[in-house]
Formats: C-alpha cells, structure tokens, sequence
C-alpha cells in the first residue's frame, strides 16, 4: 500500500470514528431533551397518560359503566386538571406496569406503587400520597395462623411483581421460616383462593380487601396487627423534574384547598391517615 494511500484510509478512518462519536453524542442529547421536556409534550398532547391495573377496588377499579374509577382515579384526575391536561386511564397488569412505564406506554403510575429504594433506582415518585397498612388475611375458621411466624410450612397468596411478594421473599420467610408463596396477577383471585382453602394465608392493603370481602360475601377474616406499613406515590420515568415538580406541586395544592381530603372521605370513609 502506497504512502498515500496509507494516509488517506487513516483519514476515511478517523472521520468515521468521528462520526459515531457525533451521532453518539447527538442521539443522547436528543434522549436528554426528550425527558426533559416530558411535561411539556404532555400539554402539547393535551392528555396524561396513567397507568393502573383497574382490578384494585377501592383504589382503582371499573364502574357499572366500565370507566376506570376509585381512589387512584380521582387523585389522577385532580392532579391532570392542575396541569391543565385530561387523563387518559390505560389499564394493565401490575407486574407489567414499571416495564409499561419505562417503554413510554405510560407517562405515570397512579395505581398503589410502593415507594421502595429498589424502586427509586428505576422511576421517580412524587411526594406520598397514601399509607397503606398490611394485615393477614385467613379463613374466617382458620385458628392456626394470627400472625406473620405462623406462615411456616403454610400457603400464601399475595400480588405478582408487588412490594408485598418481595417483603414475603425478602423479609418473612429469613425470618419465620420457609412456606410456599402463590402469585396472583389480581386481588379478587387470590381472596377466591382463600375462601376455598386453595391457600392458607395472604396479606393485603386493609382499605383494598374490605369492599372486595363485603361485595363478594367471602368468608375471610384480618388478624392480628399490620404486619408493616407501606407509602405510594406517583411513579414516573427517571430525569424528568419538571414532570416531577407540577406533580409535587399539584398534590401539594389538593393537600391545601381540600380537594385530596374530600377524594380521600369519598372513598375510605375518613380523614386522610398522614
């Protein structure tokens, strides 16, 4: 290969590399501009997307008319219309929804999403906007479980991809013992299975099991203490602060002109719990 030749594949070379290097750089400036500017290609479309499982009365369920309504619904609502955007309720799975959100199905979660350090490395919350305690649930007969060391060599149902299947992993069963855990993509099924005696046990948010347990006339009971409390807010993608602060702001405003504690009478019968 000739002198020339030789300098002039080096030059092709290093303008290539130059340019990947560019596009690179351009392709993450664009990423960054889009996550920034997240609040405002929500008011540009006029609506904000919100993702919810829809199955989780009295917190986010479908009416007699099949419109997405409850708790997570009205807090959506009141936060949209301080933005000054409609809501558009997409429902899923929880354990599809933090994928959902990541994949610009959604623009945020309002469907009972624990705040968790996991959790934060993946979205970001808003402020709390609800204490959720947790309780056992069993067989209104049962006598051999009332507290969370009785799960031993029991069954328990709880809530695929949720904070309580990981407490249940992570927390209880080092702590008590080994037991089986049974997932469920909903609460309705795992409450089916604890009135026929599929399981022994499950724990769940006390404000979600007792419509579900009234309407249903299903023959389970609480027992014992809340075995812990949990805290949800709004989850939205990372690196979006401006999204961020209106949410904040929004809520602090419901908090202050009595709009969250009139939504949250509404639906739990009392004054809000924190």
């Amino acid at each position: 290969m000739s002198v020339k030749l030789q300098k002039f594949v080096k030059a092709a070379l290093l303008l290539t590399v130059l340019s990947i290097a560019l596009a690179a750089c351009g392709s993450k400036a664009a990423q960054d501009a889009n996550a920034a500017n997240a609040l405002e290609q929500i008011k540009k479309a006029g609506k904000i997307r919100v993702g919810l499982m829809g199955t989780y009365a009295p917190y986010n369920f479908l009416n007699d008319k099949h419109e997405v309504d409850g708790f997570d619904a009205d807090v959506a609502k009141a936060v949209a219309k301080r933005l000054g955007v409609e809501v558009e309720f997409i429902t899923g799975e929880f354990s599809g929804l933090v994928e959902g959100l990541q994949k610009d199905k959604y623009d945020a979660l309002v469907s009972q999403v624990t705040i968790t350090e996991d959790r934060k490395q993946k979205m970001d919350f808003s402020t709390p906007y609800v204490k959720n305690a947790v309780n056992v649930l069993v067989k209104s007969d049962n006598t051999t479980i009332e507290k969370l060391e009785d799960f031993k060599d029991k069954k328990i149902g709880v809530g695929l991809g949720t904070n309580d299947e990981k407490y249940l992993r992570d927390v209880a069963m080092p702590k008590v013992g080994t037991f089986e855990i049974a997932t469920y993509n909903d609460v309705i099924t795992s409450l089916q299975d604890l009135n026929v005696g599929r399981i022994d046990a499950t724990i769940n948010n006390v404000f979600a099991i007792k419509p579900l347990i009234e309407k249903n006339h299903f023959d389970v009971k609480a027992v014992g203490e809340p075995i812990k409390e949990d805290f949800a807010g709004i989850a939205i993608r990372k690196n979006n602060p401006e999204l961020l602060d209106a949410i904040n702001k929004a809520l602090t405003e419901m908090k202050s002109d009595g709009t969250f504690k009139e939504i949250f009478q509404k639906w739990f019968g009392v004054n809000p719990n924190f």
